[in-house]
This record gives C-alpha cells, sequence and structure tokens, in this order.
C-alpha cells in the first residue's frame, strides 16, 4: 500500500512538473511585474492588497491558458523543431485531451476571479482574451505576429489599471504600448533564430518577411519606442526620480541584449538570454514602487 501511495505520488508530481513546464512557469517574469507597476500607478502608489491578489490571480490563469494554447496549436510544428524537444508536449508527458482540460480549468479561474472585480472588468475581458487566443494563429498569416503577443501581454497591466481604475486613460494605454512594443520585439529577436525552419513550413515572422538582420533591425527600433514610452508614462504622471532609473536600468539592459546576438550567429540566445528580459519588467516595478515611498 504504501509503495502504491509512494508510486502515485511521483506520478501526480511529475504530472504537475509537466504543467508546470507547459506553461513556462518562470516566464511568469514577463508580466507580472508590469501588472504590479500599473497597480501602483493607478493606484497613487496605494493599490487594495485585496485588488492586487485578484490581478494577479487573473493574469495568472489567463497566461497559462494562453501558453498552453500556444503549445497545443503549434505542436505540429514543435515535434518538428528539435531546439523544443524539451518541451511537455512534444515529450508526450501531457496529452491534449489533458492540455485541454488544463486550458479550461484556467479559464473557469479567470472568469471567477475577474467577476470579483469590479463589474467592468468583466464586460471587458473578452476583448483582453482575444489577443491570446489569436496570438498562436497569427504566424500563419502576417509577419507581425510578434506585437499581437506583445498585445496579449500588454493586456495584463492594462487590466490592472482598469480593476484599480475602473476606467480605461491614456497613460494606461501608452503604458501598455511600452509593454507590448518591448515584449514584441524581443520575440522577433528570439524568433530571428528560425527564419529557415519558419520559411520551410511556411510560418510568418518578421525574419521571414525582412530576413534576420532586417528583423533585429525592427526589434532595436520598436525598443527604443518602447522605452520612450516608458518615459512618457513617467512624465504624464509625475513620477519621480527613481522611476526613471528603472527605466534606464530597463535600457541599459536592452542595449546590452542587442549587443550579443547577430544575424546568423544566436550562440547567447540561451534560456539566461530569455529571462535576463526580465530584467525590465522587474526594474520598471521595483523603481515604480519606491518612487511612492
Amino acid at each position: 500500500m504504501r509503495n502504491e501511495k509512494t508510486l502515485k505520488l511521483k506520478a501526480q508530481s511529475s504530472k504537475l512538473k509537466a504543467h508546470a513546464n507547459n506553461v513556462a512557469l518562470p516566464h511568469t517574469i514577463f508580466s507580472m511585474p508590469f501588472a504590479l507597476a500599473s497597480a501602483f500607478m493607478a493606484a497613487d502608489g496605494h493599490p487594495d492588497v485585496l485588488t492586487v491578489v485578484l490581478i494577479l490571480v487573473a493574469i495568472t490563469s489567463a497566461r497559462w491558458a494562453a501558453i498552453a494554447i500556444d503549445n497545443l496549436a503549434d505542436l505540429k510544428y514543435d515535434k518538428l523543431q528539435p531546439r523544443l524537444s524539451y518541451r511537455a508536449m512534444v515529450k508526450g508527458e501531457i496529452s491534449k485531451s489533458e492540455a485541454l482540460l488544463f486550458i479550461l480549468l484556467c479559464l473557469i479561474i479567470l472568469v471567477v476571479t475577474v467577476a470579483q472585480l469590479p463589474p467592468i472588468c468583466l464586460k471587458l475581458l473578452p476583448v483582453a482574451a482575444v489577443p491570446f487566443i489569436i496570438y498562436p494563429f497569427t504566424k500563419r498569416f502576417t509577419a507581425w505576429c510578434h506585437l499581437f503577443l506583445g498585445l496579449a501581454i500588454a493586456m495584463a497591466p492594462a487590466g490592472a489599471w482598469v480593476a484599480i481604475t475602473e476606467k480605461i486613460s491614456l497613460p494606461m494605454i501608452i503604458l501598455c504600448v511600452a509593454v507590448a512594443l518591448w515584449i514584441g520585439a524581443f520575440d522577433a529577436v528570439y524568433g530571428a533564430q528560425d527564419e529557415q525552419f519558419d520559411k520551410s513550413q511556411r510560418l510568418h515572422s518578421l525574419a521571414t518577411k525582412f530576413g534576420a538582420a532586417g528583423a533585429l533591425r525592427i526589434a532595436k527600433i520598436l525598443h527604443v519606442i518602447s522605452i520612450a514610452c516608458f518615459i512618457i508614462v513617467g512624465a504624464m504622471l509625475g513620477l519621480g526620480e527613481l522611476y526613471f532609473v528603472g527605466v534606464a536600468i530597463a535600457a541599459v539592459a536592452l542595449i546590452y541584449q542587442h549587443s550579443i546576438v547577430k544575424a546568423g550567429d544566436y550562440r547567447e540566445v540561451t534560456q539566461a538570454y530569455f529571462m535576463r528580459n526580465g530584467i525590465v519588467s522587474i526594474a520598471i516595478f521595483i523603481f515604480t514602487w519606491l518612487s511612492y515611498e
């Protein structure tokens, strides 16, 4: 009996690890800090704790559903891509039916959580859900698919702002543009290494349309605009000097990331490279928070 329980627990633990792999759990670092920064900005530095908790639960469940949808939609391509052989669905650790059940559970949690926030949040939820539902399919028809991913991620700070203020405002829009361009440009850089694979599968990206070098140049321009938008948000909200220190740190991080990647040479595009982009969101959140202290 004891051995059976042990085996059952190991199997459950293995399945949980597989789902954590499938939703890229560490990558929560990209959306969560911006949602928190947005909540602080919207509440003038003093967001309600319960509201923040609800926001974080909603964003986490939405993000998990979005990534599971993406992995499910792209499974046939991921199986052909050697560098994605580690993914749980590619390895067969999670079945399609299990992925669908997981997505359904996440969406239920999302709706129930958002229903606890001001009514406008539930009304706008379908609008916020559209980008992460359609993103996985955009690479079938547009080279600008990266910006759809950026828009999906930008729904995190947008949702946090609306949950706090119950309205849409210009600073919120500019903040969302900044986040969308930041992650969209980064995705274009990361996707440049798949130029030949994407062409072979008739998938679209900035690299397949403009070449890897062109995609990297566009990504640099988008990141410059992103940093400019962060500066504009800080100026509009009258944030203190510390906020702009955070933006400066974010800018330096992006400059460094671009400096180590060249078209045709993707040796530096590792998991560490991927996670290092989290410096941008973490720096802006921490220094936003400190600017109100």
